[in-house]
């Protein structure tokens, strides 16, 4: 069965992820419109540079290349988990998470700024997770203030994670000031750039603009479906279960561990929070949260004991994913 298999770090499970993607992504194919147009980025830094990338791609095309992307960012955070032993033993667990959770909702299935975003997500996670062993981090935390920068012109509200560096500096360090003022100074340093261009073009009207989002009010609503939400039944048993083995086996863990594990919720949480940025209100803002659910389902199957049961749970979430995309 594909849980225990990924259990290990055999090279045929490559394959198997790929395959699991691939099969996954099949019902965005059925649904494609004669026209689908991918946005990449905020207007902000669309409007300075005068077009949109991607605007000549097919939808079939779109469909492929989202799929390429995803497999590229399911084997870096299964590689990123790995090195820090987060699951407490070497598997592919990690990326078969990853490729089953970007095939929930079809529109996940299509390039978007989030989706983009996700390369950003897991390279912070890599330096995050990192700087528990450091002396020194100061220089990671500018690298990480320029990394939100960029993220935020690709998609705004990916500038909430500005305030991630900052719980991981009170979860994993002592205080210290310049450890705080430095990603924000990267940050400072890609906005005050993007500000001279706009000045020099004599267009600082449109810089401000990239800010309005902080004006919107909480959103209400989710244009979404209602039923599509059914989708997320077994995901969300399986997040019960690892709650239940996590309570189990967290102060059996190493330190490093454990603080992990408490970024990732603190990324959710600002995720979720960080929604009332998002102008659209779709459902692809969420594809942000899949690096660290992943993770956490990663566990919940890394040290489920009965064999039944959680492989009959990962066939229910295949099934019910292929169900909704189809029908």
């Amino acid at each position: 069965m594909l849980i225990n298999q990924h259990r290990t770090l055999s090279g045929l499970n490559i394959f198997l992820v790929t395959l699991v993607g691939t099969v996954l992504c099949l019902g965005a194919y059925t649904h494609l419109p004669e026209r689908l147009t991918p946005v990449l980025f905020e207007p902000g830094l669309a409007n300075l540079l005068g077009f949109q990338i991607g605007e000549n791609i097919s939808p079939q095309s779109n469909v492929f290349i989202t799929l390429a992307l995803t497999i590229l960012q399911a084997f870096y955070l299964n590689r990123v988990v790995n090195h820090f032993n987060l699951l407490g033993k070497p598997n592919f667990l990690t990326a078969l998470m990853f490729m089953t959770l970007v095939s929930v909702f079809i529109p996940f299935l299509v390039l978007s700024p989030t989706l983009i975003c996700n390369f950003i997500t897991i390279w912070m996670l890599h330096k995050l997770f990192n700087i528990y062993k450091h002396s020194d981090v100061k220089g990671i935390m500018f690298d990480l203030g320029l990394l939100i920068a960029l993220g935020s012109l690709i998609y705004f509200p990916f500038i909430v994670m500005l305030l991630l560096i900052w719980a991981s500096l009170v979860i994993f360090r002592p205080f210290a000031w310049r450890e705080w003022v430095t990603p924000l100074l990267g940050v400072i340093v890609v906005y005050f750039l993007l500000a001279v261009a706009y000045f020099w073009l004599e267009r600082m009207d449109e810089f401000y603009q990239i800010f309005i989002p902080f004006s919107y009010a909480f959103p209400t609503r989710l244009n979404m479906d209602m039923h599509d939400f059914f989708v997320l039944i077994p995901i969300v048993v399986a997040l019960v279960g690892f709650l239940f083995i996590l309570k189990d086996n967290f102060f059996k863990s190493v330190v490093q561990v454990r603080k992990s594990f408490q970024l990732l919720f603190v990324m959710l949480i600002l995720i979720f929070a960080s929604f009332y940025l998002n102008i659209d209100k779709s459902v692809n803002h969420f594809l942000l949260t899949i690096p660290a659910i992943s993770i956490y389902l990663a566990y919940f199957f890394t040290y489920a004991k009965l064999r039944w049961f959680y492989e009959t749970l990962y066939a229910v979430i295949i099934a019910t994913i292929i169900y909704f995309q189809f029908f």
